[in-house]
């Protein structure tokens, strides 16, 4: 191996935690039973890659097997970066056909085409989704391994996950996937987010979103208080109203891990008793982003709970129904 092949392997082996690189090792078609063996996961990481290192020149291992042992760690473990939605448009009629070997071939013809020097490979997932992993140089460079793209697309449907990629490659990664997938273009979804699946799911709306009509009433206590009848039963009308209108606005169950939704404001400053801000011709521009761990759940939370207002805005209830969480408002609207 050279050196360049060896950086990539030692960089790769740095990533996966030592409690996965057993297993990843071991779905790796480059090394033998009797290599995995031969390896201590007991050892300190630097002495095990050391021995790695060394198992792997012995074969003679090149970048492109290095390559196929990331690709199996990053579809084993894809939230890793930024993902970003697309959705593909104006299909031709044989669009619903393309299968993986004319998608291959056709993605690979047009990307080198477009670039000389470049390296693809595809790989089909379990879950019928097609991996792509490209490495970009160009005319005058060989392929930087170290920062290649991503690409997730699930044939036979008009959307594509895409992470890593430059503003200066993503026209001729766009242009190649148009054209390898039989579409007229493609467009920003306004989706983005590091967990892939729950991307997908939105963006795919492969989540559970049906909606209940009635919601359990809470647990009463046994030796409860003595209560107003009319005002306990307005004040469970409510609680089941306020219920049911999250479940109507995100969904029942078990929502998809969002971490955050972006609002960028371009709206004309309205206030009377600020003259210098409402007489300015330009818009007014903010940003307003809502972020959690789980921001669908966050927000479902505040409003059956009452701590958000009911009905819900259309801003908040639009992540679900529209599958986006990229919004930008101007006094036309959203």
């Amino acid at each position: 191996m050279d050196d360049s092949t060896k950086r990539i392997l030692q960089r790769l082996i740095r990533r996966i935690p030592y409690q996965m690189l057993q297993t990843v090792l071991g779905k790796w078609a480059h090394l033998s039973r009797e290599d995995l063996h031969s390896l201590d996961f007991t050892q300190p990481k630097w002495v095990l890659t050391e021995h790695l290192l060394a198992l792997c020149e012995e074969k003679g291992l090149t970048v492109k097997h290095i390559t196929e042992l990331e690709m199996i760690y990053i579809i084993e473990n894809p939230n890793q970066g930024m993902w970003h939605g697309f959705q593909l448009l104006d299909a031709e009629e044989d669009a619903p056909s393309i299968e993986l070997t004319q998608f291959k071939e056709q993605f690979k013809a047009n990307l080198t085409e477009l670039i000389s020097h470049v390296s693809i490979k595809i790989k089909k997932h379990t879950d019928e989704a097609i991996w792509i992993r490209v490495a970009w140089g160009d005319n005058f460079t060989k392929p930087n391994h170290l920062k290649p793209t991503y690409v997730v697309h699930h044939l036979q449907t008009p959307y594509v996950f895409v992470t890593g990629v430059t503003s200066k490659h993503k026209p001729l990664l766009n242009q190649a996937l148009v054209l390898a997938t039989r579409y007229g273009s493609m467009k920003d979804a306004h989706l983005s987010g590091r967990n892939l699946i729950a991307i997908r799911d939105l963006l795919m709306r492969q989540y559970q979103q049906v909606f209940p009509t009635k919601h359990p009433k809470p647990l009463q206590e046994k030796n409860p208080v003595p209560r107003n009848p009319n005002i306990e039963k307005e004040q469970a009308e409510n609680t089941e109203n306020r219920l049911q209108m999250a479940c109507e606005a995100f969904g029942d169950g078990t929502l998809p891990q969002l971490q955050k939704a972006v609002y960028k404001l371009e709206t004309k400053f309205r206030d009377n008793s600020n003259k210098t801000l409402t007489g300015r011709g330009e818009p007014f521009r903010g940003v307003v982003e809502f972020a959690s761990t789980n921001l669908l759940e966050s927000l479902r939370h505040c409003v059956s709970s009452g701590m958000a207002s009911t009905p819900v805005t259309p801003l908040l209830s639009s992540i679900t129904q529209k599958g986006r969480n990229y919004f930008v408002i101007t006094d036309k609207g959203v």
